[in-house]
């Protein structure tokens, strides 16, 4: 029997990603879970694991061709087949269309991507037959001979469910039963960004299963396959070498479309101020030498992001989104703190989920593993999905400070200037202190100049007088 691995819906309704990297050749054998190739969506790069078991037989598409979703992508013979001599995948132009099903074997389970969804599929059983002659292939696709006959295997007993433990989790100062998942699911759930507690169980004894996350999250059906797609362009050179054209596509390709969107839909206010963060930077200081900071990611930033959550708890309107189809304004009641970074393949805005509720160590810790996971290329689809607010961090590029647009959907951003030494009037005397410049952007819809001027000052003074982290949170 032969599997076909179609490209899934790796990101939020995605119909297309190029190929980035094989990891394997015709003739490798693979494992259920094995990561087999990674690819590039127009929100990240994402690493595919294979679901089954056995001998890789073809690889449909090159490296550097976009594929969209539902084609196959990579077919695996069983373990017992005898392998194909390794070849190079073929090109775009090359491959063909997927043949149909080949035998009646049941869909036991779908290929699924631990934190992104799966595209449908339209193909369907075809009846079994009842001869013992080979089907003929279709579609240009070459027969497989079919395996011997073998006894059944006695069925293996099925996996005891997990047992249900009565745990409760206290929410707004009630005590609610926890969802019951295992962790794997759990894990699957945060890099999706979906609240357990709101997801109806389907498994044995109200278990919440990997398939009742993906319907949470409800992504759109994935287009139609078309035909395969002619091998992505490099850049390209002009015969007196003065021009370099190259090609628009992933994450840059994305990030020009939402900044258009967002230039162009919401109506931005930017409001800049200036402000002493000497004892902020001190303060950094000293917690790098606290035992309880040792290991974290500890510099202005935090600061600034603690800062920034401060204010939304004393400014909570501001935290909201428009929505332009129901002419709502939707006030969030939580805060997923986006922070932009600047990554080879473009800008991406990860955000850290829940970040109002995170202690300042937690915060430190949850950044760190923001900036690696981004610079590693490994920032998954779940984690840029449902940010509420950014910061942007243009002064590590020793830049003062800009005029931010807001990432779509969200109210407001933050830019961060470079942090200088300054003459600065201090106690009535012109000393040198540590000075930076913030510029807060804000969707004037929701957002009108009163507030957006509130939080911004607020944050501001608490750079100012970092001891306000305590006596305003």
């Amino acid at each position: 029997m032969v599997n076909e691995f179609k490209l899934p819906d790796v990101g939020e309704g995605l119909t297309e990603a190029e190929i980035l990297k094989w990891y394997v050749q015709p003739g490798d054998t693979v494992t259920d879970g094995q990561v087999v190739c990674e690819v590039e969506t127009a929100k990240a790069a994402v690493e595919l694991p294979i679901p089954f078991d056995g001998v890789v037989r073809e690889l449909r598409f090159a490296e550097g061709t976009t594929v969209d979703v539902g084609q196959v992508i990579i077919t695996i013979g069983g373990e017992g087949e005898a392998a194909p001599a390794p070849a190079a995948a073929k090109t775009a132009a090359e491959s063909e269309p997927a043949a149909e099903a080949e035998a009646a074997e049941p869909q036991g389970r779908q290929p699924v991507l631990v934190g992104y969804g799966v595209a449908e599929s339209s193909t369907k059983r075809r009846p079994r037959r009842t001869d013992s002659a080979p089907a003929a292939a279709g579609n240009g696709a070459a027969p497989v001979a079919p395996a011997a006959p073998v006894a059944p295997a006695a069925p293996a007993a099925p996996a005891a469910p997990e047992p249900a433990q009565a745990s409760t989790a206290v929410s707004n100062g009630v005590s609610v039963p926890r969802p019951l998942a295992k962790p794997p699911v759990r894990k699957l759930a945060k890099d999706m960004g979906v609240d357990l507690t709101t997801v109806t169980p389907s498994g044995p004894d109200g278990i919440i299963t990997r398939e009742d996350v993906h319907a949470a999250v409800a992504p759109a059906p994935a287009a139609p396959a078309a035909e395969a797609p002619a091998p992505a362009a490099a850049p390209v050179v002009s015969s007196d070498a003065r021009e370099t054209r190259i090609p628009v596509k992933g994450v840059r390709k994305a990030t020009a479309q939402a900044m258009v969107g967002s230039a162009f839909t919401a109506p931005h206010v930017t409001e800049f101020v200036t402000v002493d963060v000497t004892r902020t930077m001190k303060l950094v200081e000293e917690l790098k030498q606290d035992k309880e900071m040792q290991g974290l990611r500890v510099n202005p930033l935090l600061l600034v992001a603690k800062a920034l959550l401060v204010a939304i708890k004393r400014n909570p309107d501001v935290n909201a989104a428009w929505d332009e189809a129901n002419q709502e304004i939707v006030q969030k009641h939580y805060v997923n703190l986006g922070i932009a970074a600047a990554t080879p393949r473009g800008l991406i805005v990860p955000n850290i989920k829940d970040a109002h509720a995170k202690t300042l160590p937690q915060l430190a810790e949850a950044l760190g593993e923001l900036v690696a996971t981004a610079r590693e290329g490994k920032t998954s689809p779940g984690a840029m999905q449902g940010g509420t607010v950014t910061i942007t961090n243009v002064g590590v590029f020793g830049i003062d400070t800009g005029t931010p647009i807001l990432n779509p959907g969200e109210s407001a951003i933050l830019a961060m200037g470079a942090i200088k030494w300054q003459p600065w009037v201090h106690k009535g005397k012109v000393k040198p202190r540590q000075v930076t410049t913030l510029a807060l952007s804000f969707d004037h819809r929701l957002v009108d100049g009163e507030l957006g001027s509130k939080v911004l000052a607020d944050v501001a003074a608490i750079l100012e007088h970092p001891k306000r982290l305590i006596t305003w949170a």
